[in-house]
């Protein structure tokens, strides 16, 4: 493997003059959008109570009032223009009344449905539900006959010549009640031979008023783990996932059945500490009690080694994902966030064998004062994983006990030089210690990838993306490949940033 082909990355990103966007205080402004938000709605829910309090007393009052004294009583208080608006507009905002058969005379409150927002389900009262819809296309060549046999290996990858369609996804969110909100992502596509897979990809419950700010969300989700592995299929920057994240957290991402408890410190700058804990089981959470797939002798096995079922036998045996982030603004242009993760739980290779993977990332970004649409802008994010497998000894093989380590990093530079125009750079390199496995497992073995990248937005609704790869293997021979990628959207589903 020749490793400098990474010079020039590394290089190139060192010289860069630091200067970012205030990402910090973006995540701080959202944080406090979301307290104001939060109150309102519990605003909302105390005022309608005490609507329904004196509506209910001056019912019990009026049934002891004369019907003759009940008119006078009526027409002597009867209501204003002004104060029939504004009980339209209350009762509008808090559910009670049915927009269609009110007045029709007077202006409508509702406001027309546009694309950048989410397409409405259903309101009553403070709860309601948005969705969305959001389609990936790509369209391409490569110099390996079949780039899903070794070269593109995540589960939202191009994976073949010609056409491919990798994630269509339908977006759910909503407001359960004032402390609750949901969401849920549910991902069809289409594999080589044109059958349809669909999956929940997420699918959980998340507070939004829970004291000191803590947050808690528990259902199916992606573990926060890192900065991409959150990262839906049309927020990343590239048309594949990074070679690192497909070795270490399979082809579609730490994702599992948990929960989650996150804390934001009272601190000048953005600081967040989360911890998850998931079942940790599934094709889902390869590197640890996964199943595998079947060898062709109908043994399931992963790296090389025979799996077993495990079942949890205590709080001991659970996936623990803890992460510590923070953002500081190094100019008025520039910030940097930087973050640590770590995931720590049993596999399947052994009835006692553990799995741990670390991770540091590191983003950077300038963006000048006179900004336009957001664009002009540099940005860099690196992360850097280590994996840790500890396979126990199978003598029907036979295989020794070992400890199996893999390691590696990407790299990417984008350049944002012109509304709706970004170009970029990544770099990938991953490698590992020789073990008793078979060495030509395609998740194994020294590789080198680089991918210039150019994206044009015609609107913040679609995107066309054209990105070439270099690939150098140590079990196959040098590749190229070349992906044209087209995306649509419907709703307010990850809106791209100008």
């Amino acid at each position: 493997m020749k490793k400098q082909f990474l010079i020039p990355i590394i290089l190139c990103a060192s010289w860069l003059p630091l200067s970012a966007q205030n990402s910090g205080e973006v995540e701080q402004l959202r944080q406090q959008l979301q307290q104001v938000k939060d109150a309102f709605e519990k605003s909302q829910a105390e005022s309608r109570r005490q609507i329904e309090e004196l509506t209910r007393k001056l019912d019990e009052v009026l049934k002891n009032v004369p019907p003759a004294s009940r008119r006078a009583e009526t027409n002597a208080i009867a209501k204003t223009p002004e104060q029939l608006a504004l009980e339209r507009q209350l009762a509008v905002e808090l559910g009670g009344i049915n927009a269609t058969n009110a007045d029709s005379r007077r202006p409508s409150l509702q406001q027309p449905w546009t694309p950048s927002q989410p397409i409405p389900v259903f309101r009553a009262g403070q709860a309601y539900m948005n969705m969305s819809f959001d389609a990936l296309m790509d369209f391409g060549w490569s110099s390996a006959s079949d780039p899903s046999a070794e070269l593109q290996l995540g589960g939202h990858d191009p994976t073949s010549r010609g056409f491919t369609l990798p994630n269509a996804e339908i977006a759910l969110d909503g407001a359960v009640d004032p402390y609750f909100k949901g969401f849920a992502n549910i991902v069809l596509k289409l594999d080589n031979d044109g059958g349809t897979e669909i999956e929940l990809e997420e699918a959980y419950g998340q507070t939004t008023s829970l004291p000191a700010n803590l947050q808690l969300k528990a259902g199916q989700f992606f573990a926060a783990f890192g900065r991409h592995n959150p990262q839906h299929p049309h927020q990343w920057a590239f048309v594949d996932q990074p070679l690192i994240l497909n070795r270490t957290m399979g082809p579609d991402g730490l994702r599992n059945v948990g929960a989650q408890l996150s804390w934001l410190a009272p601190l000048p700058f953005y600081t967040e500490a989360s911890v998850g804990m998931f079942n940790g089981q599934g094709e889902t959470a390869t590197s640890f009690r996964s199943p595998g797939e079947d060898d062709g002798a109908g043994v399931n096995r992963y790296l090389g080694r025979a799996t077993r079922d495990r079942n949890l036998r205590g709080v001991g045996d659970l996936l623990y994902v803890p992460r510590l982030a923070s953002s500081f603004d190094l100019t008025d242009e520039q910030t940097i966030v930087a973050g640590v993760s770590g995931a720590f739980g049993p596999n399947n290779a052994g009835n006692h064998t553990r799995t741990e993977i670390y991770g540091v990332d590191l983003y950077w970004k300038w963006k000048p004062a006179n900004a336009q649409q957001g664009f002009p802008f540099v940005s860099w994010q690196t992360e850097v994983l280590y994996r840790k497998f500890n396979a126990a000894a199978e003598a029907a093989v036979p295989l020794p006990a070992e400890t199996i380590r893999d390691y590696g990093f990407y790299s990417q530079l984008m350049w944002g030089f012109r509304p709706r125009w970004i170009t970029g750079l990544r770099g990938e390199w991953v490698s590992g210690n020789n073990s008793a496995i078979d060495r030509t497992d395609i998740f194994r073995g020294d590789r080198t990838r680089i991918s210039p990248v150019l994206t044009w937005f015609p609107s913040e609704f679609s995107k066309i993306r054209l990105q070439y790869n270099y690939d150098q293997g140590q079990h196959f021979s040098d590749e190229h490949s070349i992906w044209l990628q087209f995306e649509f959207l419907l709703g307010a589903h990850g809106a791209h940033q100008f």
